[in-house]
């Protein structure tokens, strides 16, 4: 039975975490390194304790602290969220031994999918196609990988076999290109995984991103809850994501066969608990395995809105022991959702980050807006941890509702202290192409272009935040103090009527 869950992890995701425990009454642990002190997880949660120094390294990477602060806290369940050791087969093994349930999937599962190139292996040989790259399992060396390459032929990625996130990734396109761009990812790799191993893949060009978002119990059932367009990319990470898919949706037998093949993956490594199969489809519809996230996606509240399931709470559902709560004949997709990352970045400068204190902070709201965050004003956001700082999520009967209503969430949404990439979604939003739903995982690199308005607008930045000190200011003179009567107002008027009759 879980009672008390810990949350290894930090930002939006560990906020979105303990609200779902709260609405199922568990109590909650937070965890926060020195920078995050402040972090709405740690004030949300229950219970809160220091881990570490800021680098991530030294803090939501050390398996042994958390599990020390979970044992001192009594929690008997560990969400891992998304990142940091939430593939790591170490953490949930760790977590096994000492008598807490980790609300994921077995270790031998994530050891089995977590690692990229072994998952391959495993996916190949239970039929389901994949794309052409480093076949077999094991980490390669530097030398075996370049005498490899040429085989596979060229253009090529570069891919960590930990993690994801665009992280440890890099293109290649000819052999010179190939040792500096090994040694890059591997660093990257190393950096944010705590593992360097690499493998390569064929790079498909003109292709679509699309997963399939699964579900598995204890007691043998696999669903999956439809699929997920995440080609609108940078740099090999999503920017934004939308359910259904807008090149699948009106082919069910395509939907039917990659959902089959995403649960037939799933199944021959016995998963358990919530999990993403991604695939790469090319413009004949062919679909290809590229690998598996054995975690809770980024972009998971878009399947939530459509198919009316809570995916954090059927996690926990399926830790406790219990079946899924629905049966694949009992799952729908209804309506349409979009999803926009919102990066403390900046779009006109090469998309360099932006730290600083939040000075205010808008949240957009109305019918089928969603946003899911861990800003506020008089927030300092560090610079040791991803961009990533708000989602907002629009839910919209038709494809075309559901853009009209995110363009008027962008609009509300201020965000003054720090830039953004609100722009670019907004400019995105108004792109003759994505609306048409013509888009390719190259597109936001090739066939996009930020112009120039708004880039020389600092006179706005400026008016706004002189409007958010106004309005502290204004909240700050508004003091509240008792009258200097003896007695409530209603009486003061009673005596008042009584003179005056």
């Amino acid at each position: 039975m879980v009672t008390k869950v810990l949350i290894a992890n930090r930002g939006e995701i560990a906020v979105r975490i303990i609200r779902a425990c709260r609405e199922l009454g568990i109590e909650t642990v937070a965890v926060f390194s020195e920078a995050d002190r402040n972090a709405m997880h740690v004030r949300y949660a229950d219970e809160a304790y220091l881990i570490g120094p800021a680098p991530s390294r030294d803090s939501y990477l050390r398996i042994d602290k958390i599990i020390d602060v979970a044992k001192r806290s009594g929690a008997d369940a560990v969400h891992p969220g998304y990142g940091f050791l939430a593939e790591r087969e170490e953490f949930a093994g760790a977590c096994e031994e000492a008598g807490i349930t980790f609300i994921g999937p077995k270790p031998s599962a994530i050891a089995a999918m977590g690692d990229k190139a072994v998952a391959r292996a495993t996916v190949t040989r239970a039929g389901v196609p994949v794309v052409p790259g480093t076949e077999g399992e094991g980490a390669l060396r530097d030398d075996e990988i370049v005498a490899i390459a040429p085989h596979i032929g060229f253009p090529l990625l570069i891919k960590a076999t930990a993690g994801g996130g665009g992280k440890g990734m890099r293109e290649v396109h000819n052999p010179e290109e190939l040792p500096p761009a090994l040694a890059a990812a591997r660093r990257e790799a190393e950096a944010a995984f705590g593992d360097g191993n690499v493998y390569l893949e064929k790079l498909v060009t003109g292709a679509r991103h699309i997963e399939i978002q699964i579900m598995a119990d204890t007691h043998g059932n696999v669903v999956h809850l439809g699929e997920r367009e995440c080609s609108i990319q940078r740099r090999h990470q999503k920017v934004l994501e939308e359910s259904p898919s807008p090149f699948v949706n009106d082919d069910d037998d395509l939907r039917r066969r990659m959902g089959q093949v995403a649960c037939r993956a799933a199944a021959a490594v016995g998963y358990v608990n919530a999990g993403t199969i991604e695939f790469l489809v090319d413009r004949d519809k062919n679909f290809f395995f590229l690998e598996m996230n054995t975690r809770l996606q980024v972009e998971h509240p878009v399947t939530e809105l459509v198919t009316g399931i809570d995916i954090v709470k059927e996690q926990i559902r399926i830790a406790r022991g219990r079946k899924l709560s629905r049966e694949q004949s009992e799952i729908a997709m209804t309506g349409w959702a979009i999803e926009c990352r919102v990066n403390a970045e900046d779009p006109y400068n090469n998309f360099m980050p932006s730290t600083g204190t939040v000075s205010a902070s808008i949240v957009p709201t109305g019918p089928g807006v969603r946003v899911d965050t861990f800003i506020y004003s008089g927030y300092t956001i560090p610079r040791y941890y991803d961009s990533l700082i708000s989602k907002v999520i629009c839910w919209g009967e038709t494809r075309g509702e559901a853009l009209l209503r995110m363009r008027r969430a962008l609009e509300e949404y201020k965000i003054v202290g720090v830039k953004t990439n609100i722009p670019l979604h907004q400019h995105l939003l108004n792109s003759h192409r994505f609306m048409g739903g013509q888009f390719d995982t190259r597109f936001l690199e090739e066939r996009f272009q930020m112009d120039d308005e708004g880039a020389q607008r600092p006179e706005i930045a400026a008016i706004l935040a002189t409007l958010a000190a106004h309005r502290r200011g204004q909240k700050a003179a508004q003091i509240v103090r008792r009258g200097d009567r003896d007695t409530s107002n209603w009486k003061w008027v009673g005596r008042y009527e009584r003179m005056h009759r």
